[in-house]
C-alpha cells in the first residue's frame, strides 16, 4: 500500500532578527493567500517591508508577544506605515507598551514608541491570517502579559521569550515571576505535543520534545528530581 501524499502546509514563516539585541522578529504567512502577520516587529521597519516585497506578501495583521522593547517598539512605525492592526499582548503587559519610549532613548532606539493594541488578547483567544488561525495561549512569568501563538495543523508556535532552546525566559523583571514561567511551560506547552516546532525570541529553533529532554530547566528529568 502506497503511504498518503503529505498535505502542505498551510502556513510559512520567516525569521527577520532585528534590533542590536537580535530579537527574532517572525514574518508567517498563509500559503493559500499570501496574507501574512508580523510577530514581535522590535525594530528595523523597512528591512521587514522589504522582506514582505521580496516573498510577493500582503500585510495584514501585526501581533505582540509581549510589551518589551526589543519585541514591541517597531511596533508604532510599522502601524503608521501600513495601518494594519495590532493584535496583543495580553493586558496585564500594557505598563511594559507604556515604557516603551522611555527604555528607547535609554538603551539607543530613540525611534521605539508605545502603542496602543487594537485588540488585547486573552488565553484561548482566536487570530486570523489570511484562511488560516491560531491559538492565542497567555503564559505569564517573563512577562505577566505573554502571550504564544500556536498554529496546530502546521505544529508550529511562536514562543517570544517564555521557551529557548536550554533555556527559559528570565523572571527578574518588574512584575516577572519564575513559578508561573515553569507553570505555563510544563502545563500550557508541553501539553501541545512534543512534535511542536517554536521560534523563541532570541536564538535558533527547536522542539518542545528536544526541550523536555535536554533544558537544564523545564527537562522532565530535572523537574522530577525537584
Amino acid at each position: 500500500m502506497n503511504s498518503p501524499t503529505p498535505q502542505p502546509l498551510p502556513i510559512r514563516a520567516l525569521i527577520a532578527p532585528v534590533t542590536p539585541l537580535q530579537q527574532n522578529c517572525t514574518i508567517v504567512w498563509c500559503v493559500k493567500t499570501k496574507k501574512a502577520a508580523i510577530i514581535d516587529p522590535g525594530g528595523e521597519v523597512d528591512r521587514l517591508m522589504d522582506a514582505l516585497a521580496e516573498h510577493g506578501l500582503t500585510l495584514e495583521k501585526i501581533w505582540i508577544t509581549h510589551g518589551h522593547l526589543d519585541h514591541a517598539g517597531g511596533t508604532a512605525a510599522l502601524k503608521a506605515r501600513t495601518g494594519c492592526p495590532i493584535e496583543g499582548p495580553h493586558p496585564d503587559d500594557a505598563f511594559w507598551i507604556d515604557d516603551i519610549g522611555a527604555s528607547g532613548a535609554k538603551w539607543g532606539m530613540p525611534e521605539a514608541q508605545s502603542f496602543t493594541p487594537d485588540r488585547w488578547l486573552q488565553d484561548g483567544d482566536v487570530v486570523t491570517l489570511g484562511e488560516t488561525q491560531f491559538e492565542v495561549i497567555h503564559c505569564p512569568g517573563h512577562t505577566p502579559g505573554h502571550v504564544v501563538f500556536f498554529h496546530r495543523e502546521a505544529r508550529f508556535a511562536q514562543v517570544g521569550d517564555v521557551l529557548f532552546q536550554g533555556s527559559i525566559g528570565r523572571t527578574d523583571f518588574p512584575r516577572g515571576n519564575h513559578q508561573d514561567l515553569i507553570d505555563a511551560i510544563t502545563k500550557k506547552l508541553w501539553p501541545l505535543g512534543e512534535d511542536v516546532r517554536f521560534v523563541p525570541g532570541h536564538g535558533p529553533m527547536s522542539t518542545f520534545g528536544q526541550e523536555r529532554k535536554t533544558n537544564p530547566f523545564v527537562a522532565d528529568m530535572i523537574l522530577a528530581n525537584e
